[in-house]
């Protein structure tokens, strides 16, 4: 996550990160929001239904509404990716053709159709930028398995991946609460599904034949990509529950590997209130997972971490929570009166890209720095 805001707040208070908490904005649209990136230096991006995509220059100060595409304001656009202030790509979600990316150069004032789903039957949930040119979008399964396209020139051109490993569980998909089931660890990917009786984190590998060992043959090897999937314990095993969102964070191991804290959290979506089986924890980059210990309050759409805050932000309809020990045990974040906090400000998100969030009915929260408490 970038985060220089944060970093610049941090060395203000030098404070913990105990509590955090949400100043709203003021997004001068009631469109709901799914979609949020943050690109640093005060640069964000927003999306969400009837063509709606919201820019700020200014750390939050102001929301732009920006143009909407061409014959797109009947769109809902789950998931946006920030570049600078001038260019991002947003996506569409919808059955078919209805899922579409859309990408602006210019800072919204005019957009260009980039790709639209090959798929009649296909529904996209995520799009990801993964680093330098590298994009991704992933769907629903399409004739059992999960859609998958890929970018290496800023989305210039897309093509469908065709590795192996991405057949789903009959019953399993994604969602496209938040535009963050579909993540990324160095030159791997990963994301989450639900839906089935248990819901899983697919993760992508290399698969390397061993080189020949006749003396005059070739001695290079030939590697493709691979998926394998992983049991994770979120979500209640019903249509509507399972992972919603992934989040990871890159370490060092003690013995030198590098590997990484893979965070996933979720619950049943039509149960908001439910606590039971909202988030879990994998130390080994996603292959093996552990539920949370004490767990968020209620279904959890949106998950980020924060190196400056040392810390993970989950973002629901019941309100968010906070881990200070890669998602082991969560505690609620309640407004603090003596910060002018409004009682609702908590609650209603549902997508986090630090330091915003993002809600239904055009909110738009900013991380307030007074209230991290030592």
């Amino acid at each position: 996550m970038r985060s220089t805001a944060l970093c610049i707040w941090l060395l203000a208070t030098s404070v913990g990160p105990a509590q955090a908490q949400w100043i709203l904005q003021n997004s001068g649209t009631t469109a709901d929001l799914r979609g949020i990136d943050s690109a640093g230096a005060g640069v964000a991006w927003a999306s969400g239904t009837n063509g709606t995509v919201l820019r700020t220059e200014d750390g939050g100060y102001l929301w732009q509404r920006c143009t909407i595409p061409p014959g797109a304001g009947h769109l809902d656009f789950r998931g946006v990716q920030a570049f600078d202030a001038n260019t991002a790509i947003i996506m569409s979600s919808g059955k078919g053709d209805l899922s579409r990316l859309y990408k602006t150069t210019d800072g919204c004032q005019t957009w260009k159709l980039i790709f639209t789903n090959p798929d009649p039957d296909g529904f996209w949930d995520a799009l990801h930028h993964a680093s330098d040119g590298d994009l991704y979008v992933l769907g629903d399964p399409v004739q059992g398995v999960f859609a998958l396209f890929v970018s290496q020139d800023s989305g210039t051109t897309w093509h469908a991946a065709r590795d192996s490993g991405r057949e789903a569980v009959p019953g399993d998909g994604s969602f496209a609460a938040s535009n963050s089931e579909l993540a990324s660890d160095g030159p791997y990917l990963l994301f989450g599904t639900g839906g089935s009786p248990a819901a899983h984190v697919y993760l992508s590998g290399t698969k390397c034949s061993s080189p020949p060992v006749h003396p005059h043959a070739s001695a290079t090897s030939s590697c493709t990509v691979e998926w394998s999937k992983a049991g994770v314990p979120v979500g209640s095993g019903t249509a509507s529950s399972g992972v919603f969102s992934i989040a990871v964070r890159p370490f060092t191991s003690r013995q030198g590997l590098f590997t990484a804290i893979v965070v996933a959290v979720g619950g049943s979506y039509d149960k908001p209130d439910d606590a039971s089986r909202t988030a879990a924890f994998s130390t080994n980059a996603g292959k093996l997972w552990t539920a949370a210990q004490t767990l968020p309050h209620g279904y959890r759409s949106s998950v980020a971490y924060d190196p400056a805050l040392k810390a993970w932000i989950a973002v629901g309809p019941n309100g968010t929570d906070i881990s200070t020990d890669d998602g082991r045990n969560w505690h609620a974040v309640h407004p603090q009166p003596a910060l002018h906090q409004p009682a609702g400000s908590s609650r209603d998100w549902n997508a986090v890209s630090l330091p915003f969030v993002v809600g239904p009915r055009g909110r738009i929260g900013l991380l307030d720095p007074q209230a991290l408490t030592p």
